[in-house]
């Protein structure tokens, strides 16, 4: 099993769609990439900490790659939006990929470069690359929130 852990605004509705994908063990929602240890989601929230709203991902090589992983990232949210996604506004909610190994840096760089040179979007990337640092899981009330309300999606 391997780890992949990506930001794309609120965590509930990416992890609701990678949880979803075949060869996906398990997912968690949490906070990575700030300065503050065991943050709350109120302290997230104040755009403070410095933390990403994230969705960690264990997922079966065998099964899912980490390349299609990436692909699903770039579809289910947009990466041109600096520290926003929707009606969410702060770098809790920036486009963020935490990369667990020197392998998974090199293939985000190549599909970080690929998307730029494809002009797959109106305007540039602004998703930041960064390692993986220490997942703190979020809340329990956080963890499959849309699954638990029979919801599919949080946008209006």
């Amino acid at each position: 099993m391997e780890l992949a852990t990506f930001g794309a605004g609120c965590f509930w509705g990416i992890e609701l769609r990678f949880s979803e994908l075949d060869g996906v063990v398990a997912t968690d929602v949490g906070y990575m990439g700030g300065h503050l240890d065991e943050p709350s989601y109120q302290q997230v929230c104040t755009d403070s900490t410095g933390h990403a709203e994230v969705v960690q991902i264990t997922f079966d090589p065998t099964k899912v790659n980490y390349e299609q992983l990436l692909n699903c990232f770039w579809q289910w949210h947009d990466p041109t939006t600096l520290n926003r996604q929707g009606p969410d506004v702060g770098s809790q909610y920036r486009s963020a990929i935490f990369y667990h190994s020197d392998a998974q840096k090199l293939l985000a760089q190549q599909s970080m470069e690929e998307i730029t040179q494809l002009a797959l979007f109106a305007n540039p990337l602004v998703t930041t690359l960064e390692p993986a640092a220490t997942f703190w899981r979020a809340e329990e009330y956080h963890q499959d929130y849309l699954k638990k309300r029979g919801m599919s999606s949080c946008h209006i």
